[in-house]
């Protein structure tokens, strides 16, 4: 079964409503051969609902991204591929979907405010999903600043304030001057803070990034994969500030 099809088939008797719900079944429309018989596109563990918003989530929101610049490029649709690990021939099948979501009179505000109340209790979700945006948005090796402008604005829809933004972005592309890894940053915590309360930050960071969360939820393995580099770049950032210290705790 292709990857769009799984995603419509399993969407299919769930109502999500709202910009996802239509960027779905507008999906469907487009090439009903995607649509499979009945009973199959549906994996038995977790809740199917959670890793099809969380796909189409990423679709839509890294489409409305793209348009930033004027057109869906082949590098951002492979970057999305090495995300979801779209199997070979169905790039095309993407790139059409991207591009329905783009050419959507939904903004991405819509997409993004029902994706925060979708995982409302889940904000490491919301952080993986980022992370995923974050990814398609360095397809070309670079953050432009209308990408940076847009990811923080959907990082505000998710209920993210400027530092939690500063410290997701961080943990993607380095601080905001683009200068070299800063692993206070990354733990978003400031240089000379005790190393007691870097410890602090760290260990809930590390709570709220396990992937064993993830797969309890049922998200799809793509996700967790996202939260197993986050959670690499989290443990080797304390272990810099840890060694860097004088006399550590």
């Amino acid at each position: 079964m292709s990857f769009v099809g799984r995603i419509i088939a399993g969407a299919r008797d769930r109502s999500f409503g709202g910009p996802l719900g239509n960027l779905l079944a507008g999906a469907a429309r487009l090439i009903p051969s995607w649509v499979p018989p009945h009973g199959h596109g549906e994996d038995a563990n977790g809740d199917p609902r959670r890793r099809i918003a969380f796909t189409i989530a990423v679709i839509a929101l890294g489409a409305k991204m793209a348009k930033a610049d004027g057109a869906v490029t082949r590098d951002e649709v492979a970057a999305f591929g090495e995300v979801f690990q779209v199997p070979p021939g169905e790039a095309e099948h993407v790139r059409l979907v991207f591009d329905l979501a783009r050419k959507s009179t939904a903004g991405f505000e819509s997409y993004a405010r029902q994706v925060g109340r979708l995982f409302a209790d889940d904000r490491a979700v919301l952080e993986d999903l980022l992370g995923g945006l974050f990814h398609i948005a360095l397809a070309d090796g670079r953050l432009c600043s209308a990408e940076d402008d847009y990811l923080r604005d959907v990082a505000r829809h998710f209920g993210y304030d400027a530092v939690d933004y500063a410290r997701i972005r961080a943990l993607h592309v380095g601080p905001q001057t683009d200068g070299a890894e800063d692993p206070y940053a990354i733990l978003g915590v400031s240089p000379g803070t005790p190393l007691g309360t870097i410890r602090e930050a760290y260990h809930r960071l590390v709570r709220e990034s396990h992937p064993d969360l993830v797969i309890a939820q049922g998200l799809p393995p793509e996700c967790v994969t996202l939260a197993t580099a986050r959670i690499a770049r989290i443990n080797a950032a304390y272990d810099q500030i840890a060694k860097s210290n004088a006399h550590p705790e």
